[in-house]
């Protein structure tokens, strides 16, 4: 919306080199407007107008930009200009800009950094990729037990300032170890001679840092969080995972899921910020395989040529019972997985889970029993033509449902992502599949 509004008097201000009328216009606009805004003028307009950004501002703008155009501005502006835009960006924001940058860019940039924040960089970085360290920050709030109310509030006021959020504060003993926590509110709502202890909450909920990050977002919709504690095994509070990292633990993991359905490799960077040649690459694996899988039902037609050249017919229905498979299987398959994710299904009663679908599959293949076999009847008019596709698409209906829970269940339980069991591997299943059945079924009834 911004770009659309501005962009041609941002320009015109360029061309006029009016640069007070340039900051007044882009000012008073959020951050991820105005990352927009750069993202789509030319390269020379987005570093004039990148730093015309106060350095607050240009902080908050530079961690929405795509990691290309972070790229280009780390190597046009000078080293001064970006080690003060790096320390106005909290400690998480930096890892995540860490990890995805070129090497030879992440390596400028740590360089730039005051001995202290190198050090936490660098250990951020060593936490495992998708771990809850990588996405942690240290930037938080801890109190001691025998502190006052008063004492405590003196404290954050002091030392709140920088924390991500000062909404929960963590109540650590003297070696460091969590030991419970305080809500804001129940602190400034308490007496100020009260102490810590008596008003602490000592059930609380953590995760270790060395969990994956998907497991922290699980634990924080669950328990409805807006922060979440992150501990080594000794229980030392070393971080804290906020709302809104989570929140793009969701949009990636929602984004990587979606690729995987569509049999696509996951993309590391936005669609437009991808090379024309890595797209070809993410997607030609796949394709090549369900292509050389694709052979696999040509065979089967190829196997039972004599049949189909003696009753033509039967090749009338082929489109229509294939598509049936594989819709059914894709379905069955995505509220699999969707209720695994959600953590709605105890696998250790998988068998509970299979009879379900089963059923469900046996109620669709009777639905669509009776469909196709009336359409088959009223088109050719043959009882025995019209009872083999009834029949086969009661079958592959069944088989479907059943290939479709029964394998994002196997691959949950060998530790692997079940939504790599995509569409186009499902349909490709249940098109050679379905084939067999429907000729075997042929076989014997017609010949």
């Amino acid at each position: 919306m911004l770009k659309e509004l501005l962009k041609p008097e941002i320009e015109e201000a360029i061309r006029n080199k009016d640069w007070r009328a340039l900051k007044e216009l882009i000012s008073m606009w959020p951050a991820p407007d105005i990352a927009d805004l750069l993202e789509s003028l030319e390269e020379e307009e987005r570093l004039i107008l990148f730093r015309l950004l106060p350095t607050e501002l240009a902080a908050e703008v530079f961690v929405e930009l795509e990691r290309n155009v972070q790229t280009h501005l780390v190597k046009n502006l000078s080293n001064e200009k970006m080690k003060e835009i790096l320390l106005e960006v909290p400690p998480d924001d930096r890892t995540e800009i860490f990890e995805e940058l070129p090497g030879e860019v992440v390596s400028q940039l740590i360089s730039l950094l005051p001995p202290e924040e190198r050090k936490e960089a660098l250990d951020l970085l060593g936490y495992p990729k998708d771990s809850v360290g990588r996405l942690m920050t240290p930037d938080y709030v801890k109190v001691k037990e025998h502190w006052t109310v008063k004492y405590s509030l003196e404290h954050i006021r002091k030392f709140g300032k920088d924390a991500e959020t000062i909404n929960i504060l963590y109540v650590v003993d003297d070696e460091g170890r969590l030991i419970g926590e305080v809500h804001l509110r129940r602190l400034v709502l308490a007496e100020p001679l009260q102490r810590i202890s008596e008003i602490m909450e000592r059930d609380y909920v953590a995760i270790n840092v060395y969990e994956d990050q998907e497991k922290a977002a699980k634990m924080m919709r669950r328990y409805d969080l807006i922060a979440l504690p992150v501990v080594d095994k000794r229980n030392i509070l070393l971080g804290i995972v906020t709302v809104d990292d989570i929140l793009d633990v969701y949009e990636e993991e929602a984004t990587e899921d979606l690729h995987k359905r569509a049999g696509v490799i996951p993309l590391k960077f936005s669609y437009t910020a991808t090379p024309t040649v890595s797209l070809f690459k993410k997607r030609i694996v796949w394709l090549s395989l369900l292509a050389v899988a694709g052979f696999l039902s040509s065979s089967i037609i190829a196997s039972f040529e004599n049949l189909l050249s003696k009753i033509i017919a039967l090749s009338f229905f082929i489109p229509v019972l294939i598509d049936t498979g594989g819709n059914t299987s894709s379905q069955s398959a995505t509220l699999i997985v969707r209720a695994i994710a959600l953590g709605e299904l105890d696998l250790k009663k998988w068998w509970q889970i299979v009879r379900k679908e089963l059923l469900v599959g046996l109620l669709l293949g009777c639905g669509l029993f009776l469909l196709l076999f009336g359409y088959s009847f009223l088109l050719r008019k043959d009882i025995r033509i019209s009872f083999v596709v009834g029949l086969t698409v009661l079958i592959i209906c069944v088989w479907a449902n059943l290939i479709g829970t029964i394998l994002p269940i196997i691959l949950t339980k060998l530790k692997q992502d079940p939504a790599v069991i995509s569409s186009p591997v499902l349909t490709t299943i249940l098109d050679f599949t379905g084939l067999a059945i429907y000729f075997a079924i042929a076989y014997f009834i017609l010949r």
